[in-house]
């Protein structure tokens, strides 16, 4: 065993340690040795490649240790790899951690490709060349039902298009069901990049809703114009508008909400990729709420958000009706506002945005999450 960059004790925050996400931080490793990892910064498949290409025989990734982020690791890497790679709590890792640890490592893993079905309904009213998308991801990871994470999305994303689906629009609505976004947006992913350039020249912006149930939630937005100014730059021209009629919505009930980092790591990533605006809402996963939103949103401060994000608690009981109902009202509300509009968030630069993307072979990231 050889540790790798490791931040122990852990940094006050999320992505404090960077373990194994450069080749220097396997400077001195010792080939055939098993690499201890450490959560944070970087997609797991980084880690693991940069470990590999060093020449450990194995790989162990340990949570990080923040609240929010102890319990066993259930990760993907999104691809399969040559060399074994377990995940563990941060309780473990930090006993395997010790110099004086010993590990052999024994696994017994099935690698095989699958086949998933993404679930596509089009509206047969309005105009088949602006095309309203919104869609949520059915899967959850195995520890658990995934009723917040993503039965929330999936089950506000019905609740509309069955309302909806019965009203003569002027732009056409079409609502996606993912399939294996956990295991690095795969359904969406395969959809955008076999979508023929025409058709997805079509699809004039993308709504996303991924987790919108959360039990300690905060109205969170995604923030497509970088107005917050952390994390990732702004998203394709007129993600900025879909946030601002989010935060309209919210305005208009007097309810408080906040902005959360427009990442890409969710479904709509590969959409944004593509150069087509998208926007979305959020109620929290494993991060800690501030004692901010605790004022704002109601809930206790300095718990997760979601404390049952990715386990087998993520049952119809960890759900806030009050944050499903209000965000179910959100995404009704956006979709009836740009089914009826003529005048749909940005530049009608689509065509050139997917001539680009075929030159370029650009796809999402996958998102080495745990969410996060």
């Amino acid at each position: 065993m050889q540790n790798v960059d490791l931040v122990l004790p852990p940094g006050p925050t999320p992505s404090s340690s960077s373990s194994g996400c450069e080749a220097s931080d396997f400077a001195g490793f010792t080939p055939g040795n098993i690499a201890l990892l450490q959560r944070g910064t970087c997609n797991f498949i980084v880690k693991v490649q940069n470990a590999q290409a060093a020449g450990a025989a194995a790989a162990i990734i340990f949570n990080e240790g923040q609240p929010g982020r102890t319990d066993t690791l259930l990760g993907n890497l999104g691809e399969p790899v040559p060399i074994p790679v377990l995940g563990t709590s941060f309780a473990v890792g930090q006993e395997l951690a010790s110099a004086t640890t010993v590990v052999h490592l024994k696994t017994d893993t099935i690698s095989e490709m699958r086949t998933t079905h993404n679930g596509i309904a089009d509206s047969k009213w309005g105009d088949p060349n602006k095309v309203v998308m919104s869609g949520a991801h059915l899967d959850s990871v195995p520890a658990g039902p995934g009723i917040n994470d993503d039965g929330s999305g999936s089950a506000a994303t019905l609740a509309v298009a069955e309302a909806l689906g019965k009203i003569p629009t002027r732009n056409k609505l079409r609502f996606a069901w993912w399939s294996a976004e956990e295991l690095g947006l795969l359904g969406s992913t395969f959809y955008v990049d076999t979508l023929p350039a025409a058709d997805l020249a079509k699809i004039k912006l993308y709504l996303n809703h991924d987790m919108v149930g959360s039990p300690n939630y905060a109205f969170k937005i995604y923030d497509g114009d970088d107005s917050d100014g952390a994390g990732s730059p702004a998203g394709p021209p007129g993600s900025d508008e879909i946030e601002k009629l989010f935060e309209k919505y919210f305005d208009t009930l007097r309810q408080g909400h906040n902005g959360t980092d427009f990442d890409g790591r969710s479904d709509y990533g590969p959409f944004i990729a593509t150069g087509i605006p998208a926007g979305g809402l959020f109620t929290g996963a494993e991060g800690i709420k501030t004692a901010e939103e605790a004022a704002l949103f109601g809930g206790t401060a300095g718990e997760p958000y979601d404390p049952c994000y990715h386990q087998a608690c993520d049952t119809t009981a960890n759900i806030n009706d009050k944050a499903l109902a209000l965000n179910t009202g959100a995404i009704a509300a956006a979709t009836v506002v740009y089914g009826f509009t003529s005048d749909l968030p940005g530049p009608d630069t689509r065509a050139a945005a997917t001539t680009r993307r075929a030159a370029t072979g650009t796809g999402a990231d996958l998102h080495g999450r745990a969410k996060g």
